[in-house]
């Protein structure tokens, strides 16, 4: 910690780091922005606080967050755009994590308090977690919400809410489909195969979900550019 600006320096493993002086201005001084427009996407708020039980958290830190990332600045490289996502998504789940567990200190009779509280749970978390990227992108950011619904709700009105959510999920968009095959290829780069449907990795099972729905709209596009070509 900068005791002078009262900054938080953290490693983190595995962190992109921006390639272009504007990315990195984004980095260092627009993420709040970018995790507002996270945290006001209404899609985003219902898959992540209603529907966590058909919810993978990637699916929000990854595929959500790096869609608004894109649609923000479409003018930066892939990469640019990848760091930005990441460190968006580490700013907001290392604060909550501290939050929460400043939280659990404080019902359990803590004394964590005051300007250096959040500093302080920061450091918990850091000191009980090897933090690396993939654990980072593997927590919902909406968790202690969704703790504070479930306690506001009796369990039936929640039920039906949950339901009624996960019923208007649609199968994967071509959007999505993209976007998890290119997520599959970075997997293939570092594991060396491509993810396996019938992993027992939830994450992992939904890339190869995508990677086989990416060629199923494949596959419809060339039947309709041949077919095309027959009538002309």
């Amino acid at each position: 910690m900068n005791p002078a600006t009262g900054q938080i320096h953290l490693e983190i493993n595995g962190l992109a780091q921006p390639q272009t002086p504007e990315a990195t201005r984004i980095c260092q001084e627009d993420l709040n922005e970018v995790v507002t427009s996270f945290l006001q996407d209404k899609t985003v708020l219902e898959r992540g606080v209603l529907d966590q039980e058909n919810t993978l958290p990637q699916e929000l830190t990854q595929l959500k967050m790096g869609k608004i990332v894109r649609e923000r600045y479409p003018e930066l490289s892939d990469a640019d755009q990848e760091a930005i996502r990441q460190h968006a998504i580490a700013a907001m789940n290392v604060t909550q994590q501290a939050k929460s567990l400043l939280a659990q200190a404080d019902a359990a009779g803590g004394t964590a308090q005051g300007s250096t509280a959040l500093i302080d749970g920061v450091r918990r978390f850091v000191n009980v977690r090897q933090l690396d990227i993939d654990l980072i992108d593997s927590i919902n950011p909406f968790e202690a919400a969704y703790a504070v619904l479930a306690k506001a709700m009796d369990e039936k009105s929640l039920r039906q809410v949950q339901a009624s959510i996960a019923g208007k999920k649609l199968a994967i968009s071509r959007e999505e489909a993209v976007e998890l095959a290119k997520r599959a290829r970075d997997f293939k780069k570092e594991r060396g195969r491509l993810p396996d449907i019938h992993a027992a990795d939830a994450w992992e099972k939904r890339m190869a979900e995508g990677v086989a729905a990416f060629a199923r709209y494949k596959a419809q596009e060339l039947a309709a550019q041949a077919g095309g070509a027959g009538h002309g």
